[in-house]
Formats: structure tokens, C-alpha cells, sequence
């Protein structure tokens, strides 16, 4: 069914009238690690209002199921963020959110998305170019873990579903017991995506999904979050890490996922992709007992707290 504008417009008047009447509910804080400190700090969220109300609110929760989470939301906003009225927005968001665009590689921008895309400049970024290291695909904040049966994920009682996520129980069975690195991206980090590792990479899988928020707001109150929302995935095969999948998940207002890479063999650090506007995530599954985690970030997600990594930073190594 085709939705125009028009009904696009009276949806949303309809969210902010009932949002008039049902104020948000007080929201804990997002508590992270600052890694190059170890000092735990609370993160700006950008929207968070918005969120929580969505997320910890009935009239927010049917606004949410019913419109939010659709594609043409997401799309629609998208396609705001494209236009050259947007201009207008770039400079009190990278003010606000402290975004150093001393480090860009160019300092003019068509619209907001183009911003928001932006290229750094060379060496801004550092690659751990180790053989047998694996380095974070992005800027963003991390949770990893283990082994992916054998540990809660957010919650307590709740396992990270592979099968579901990748949609191939005959893929899944491979990282039976592996390990599971997540990296969120926040609306404002720096938003394109490389590859972690080198290797021979598969063809695209692309899977259709909701656009639900990966905001640990969002979380908190469906867990399922990973096998609900739109994402696509590769296998890099390796030589020191056996097969890692390399999955980009989209988001609520996530104009879209976008590979640039062009050719079938990963270079560590190379481009990948990005993501056009909006918080998004980068999802890394390992076989059992072919990496060792960096225990810093372990012992962070043993404590429910998210680390803040850049890309190309050391996440994990190779077993010894």
C-alpha cells in the first residue's frame, strides 16, 4: 500500500498531540567507559526525550509499533536529512554534540546527510595493522562477549539468537558457542564502517526488517531489537580467525546502509560502507576459541557498561 505525505504528515501531528498529553517518564542515565581513561561517563543522547517517551510510554509503544518502526518513517526522514534545507541543522548538532570537524575532510556540506557521512582526513583513525589482531570496525560503543551461549545478553536470562539473527540455521551452527562483539553508533559518531579483518569476503545477505531504535532506552524494553530490525551481513573467510560475519543493522531514522566496497577480498581498515542518518550498529560474530577478547571490555560488559572505541583501535587478538 503507497502512504503519501499527506498521511505521513496527520501520523506525525497525531504523535506530537499525544505526546502534549502523556509527558516522558524519568530515564536512567546511558553509563559508558571512556577507554583511553577508564573513567565512566554519562552519554549525551541525542533525541533521548523522544526515545523514552516512545520506549516507557502506551501512547509512545502504539505510536512506535504502529508508525515508528515502519520503513517508509525512517525513509521519509531520510530523504529530510538529504535535502539542502537541512544545511541549516549541521551546525548547532556538531556545536551541541561537540563534533570536531577540524578533522573531516572537507568543511562545506550539501545537506545534513552529507555531514553526517563524512569522509576524516587520512591517519585521523590509526589501524592496528597486526595480523593477529582484530580492530573495531567503527566508532561507536561496545558490548562483547565470550560465548554467545553461554552468557546474558542485556538482560539476565536472555541469549543472543545467531539463528535468527542470520536467518541460516546451517550458518548459525558455525558460531555455535563463538564470540559476539557489538559496536552502536550513535547519531552522533562519525558513520561510515571498515572492515576488522582481512580476508575473502561472501556475498551480501540482505535481510528485511523493522527500524526500531538500538539505543540501550530502546533495549531495555525489546531485547529482540538485532532480529527484528533490517540488516545485512558478509563472511569474511580468514586465515588467523577462521570465518567472522561482519553485519550492519539500520535503526529508526537510518536513511539506509550503504557498501561502497567493491571488491570480494577485505583489507583490515579499508571502508566498507556507512550508514546515512541515524544511531546503527555494527554486529561481529567469531567461531568458538579463535579469538581472546580484550579483558578490558569484558570485564565492562560484565558490568553492564559500554565502552567508547574508535575505529581501528585493538578489540581482540588471535588464540595463543
Amino acid at each position: 500500500m503507497k502512504i503519501n505525505k499527506k498521511t505521513i504528515f496527520f501520523s506525525a501531528i497525531i504523535i506530537l498531540v499525544a505526546l502534549a498529553f502523556f509527558p516522558s517518564p524519568d530515564n536512567l542515565p546511558i553509563k559508558y567507559v571512556e577507554r583511553k581513561t577508564g573513567k565512566i561517563k554519562t552519554e549525551k543522547v541525542a533525541g533521548e526525550k523522544w526515545l523514552v517517551w516512545l520506549y516507557n510510554n502506551p501512547v509512545g509503544e502504539l505510536s512506535l509499533h504502529a508508525l515508528v518502526k515502519r520503513k517508509f518513517i525512517s525513509s521519509y526522514y531520510g530523504d529530510m536529512m538529504d535535502s539542502p534545507k537541512s544545511i541549516d541543522k549541521i551546525e548547532p548538532f556538531a556545536k551541541e554534540y561537540n563534533i570536531d570537524l577540524r578533522i573531516a575532510q572537507k568543511q562545506e556540506f550539501n545537506s545534513f546527510n552529507d555531514f553526517f557521512i563524512r569522509k576524516l582526513k587520512k591517519n585521523t583513525r590509526l589501524v592496528n595493522m597486526d595480523s593477529n589482531v582484530v580492530v573495531s570496525p567503527a566508532d561507536g560503543k561496545i558490548l562483547a562477549y565470550t560465548d554467545i551461549s553461554g552468557q546474558d545478553f542485556i538482560l539476565k536470562g536472555y541469549k543472543f539468537d545467531v539463528s535468527g539473527f542470520l536467518n541460516n540455521k546451517t550458518l548459525a551452527s558455525k558460531f555455535k558457542n563463538g564470540s559476539l562483539i557489538i559496536i552502536r553508533l550513535c547519531p552522533t559518531d562519525y558513520h561510515r564502517f571498515h572492515f576488522p579483518v582481512s580476508g575473502k569476503v561472501s556475498l551480501l545477505t540482505k535481510i528485511t526488517g523493522d527500524y526500531y531504535s538500538v539505543n540501550p532506552i530502546a533495549l531495555r524494553e525489546i531485547i529482540e531489537v538485532f532480529c527484528l530490525n533490517k540488516r545485512e551481513y558478509v563472511t569474511v573467510t580468514t586465515h588467523e580467525f577462521g570465518d567472522v560475519v561482519i553485519a550492519e543493522v539500520g535503526a529508526t531514522m537510518v536513511g539506509g546502509i550503504i557498501q561502497t566496497y567493491k571488491e570480494d577480498i577485505a583489507i583490515k581498515g579499508e571502508e566498507k560502507g556507512y550508514f546515512k542518518f541515524g544511531g546503527s550498529t555494527v554486529v561481529l560474530l567469531f567461531e568458538k576459541g579463535k579469538i581472546e577478547i580484550d579483558d578490558d571490555l569484558l570485564k565492562n560488559t560484565e558490568n553492564n557498561l559500554e565502552t567508547e572505541i574508535m575505529m581501528g583501535e585493538r578489540i581482540a587478538i588471535k588464540v595463543r
